[in-house]
């Protein structure tokens, strides 16, 4: 499902994220191999969602872009994950290459109501950027978590592809700092941001909560079911 189509559907069915959790066994570290194990949900609403979200203080030290490996080619296609989010979410489906160039598509950036035919016009922003990954919790992760993160294909909501000039105005921001220009679609993006941060169990800052919140009073309380990208206690 495209993301426009997403946005559509919000008020009346679930956003699902699928990822899977990996656990390794004794069979595993003698084989040097790890095994899947189903990953762990939670059935919410937006507003229990942006309640729970933990509060803490944000942390920068340490940031580097670089130590979160994007894009790879992660199912040998040849299409890395820029592509495979500009071929999810073109609103006309274009023709791909066997070295996945695309023409003949057509995008809709939704953060400004902007149409594209050139995907090299358009930028795929992490819905939750990297740097406030990283100030919220991903400090903290492996480089295997943090390349999963930075190219998340499992949760529509994480990746998007917007116009160039909108994903830099946006930047490392949080919704207290930058919310799209377009008003109709900001209980959307509080929705996927919210998805993501729960997703990845990551923290907010008490200002962060707060517009979360007050956005998010004017939004239908839709049903969420997420499901974690990291190991939960």
């Amino acid at each position: 499902m495209t993301r426009t189509l997403l946005a559509v559907a919000l008020a009346t069915t679930t956003a699902t994220l699928t990822a899977a959790c990996s656990l390794a066994t004794p069979n595993d570290l003698l084989n040097d191999a790890a095994e899947t194990a189903p990953s762990e949900s939670i059935d919410t609403t937006l507003h229990d969602a942006i309640a729970e979200l933990p509060v803490d203080d944000e942390v920068r030290d340490g940031y580097d872009r670089d130590k979160f490996k994007h894009w790879i080619d992660e199912d040998d296609n040849g299409c890395d994950t820029r592509y495979e989010v500009l071929i999810s979410e073109a609103v006309d489906e274009p023709d791909v290459s066997d070295d996945c160039d695309l023409t003949g598509g057509k995008w809709l950036s939704y953060y400004d109501n902007e149409e594209f035919t050139d995907p090299g016009d358009l930028d795929i922003d992490h819905m939750v950027p990297l740097a406030e990954s990283w100030d919220s919790g991903a400090r903290d992760w492996t480089d295997d978590d943090r390349e999963r993160y930075a190219n998340d294909l499992d949760e529509e909501a994480g990746l998007v592809a917007v116009s160039a000039s909108s994903n830099r105005q946006k930047g490392d921001q949080d919704p207290a700092e930058w919310m799209p220009s377009e008003e109709d679609v900001a209980c959307q993006y509080v929705t996927e941001w919210t998805i993501v941060k729960t997703r990845w169990q990551l923290s907010v800052d008490e200002t962060e909560k707060g517009v979360l919140e007050d956005i998010s009073a004017d939004c239908e309380d839709v049903d969420l079911t997420i499901e974690y990208a990291m190991p939960t206690s």
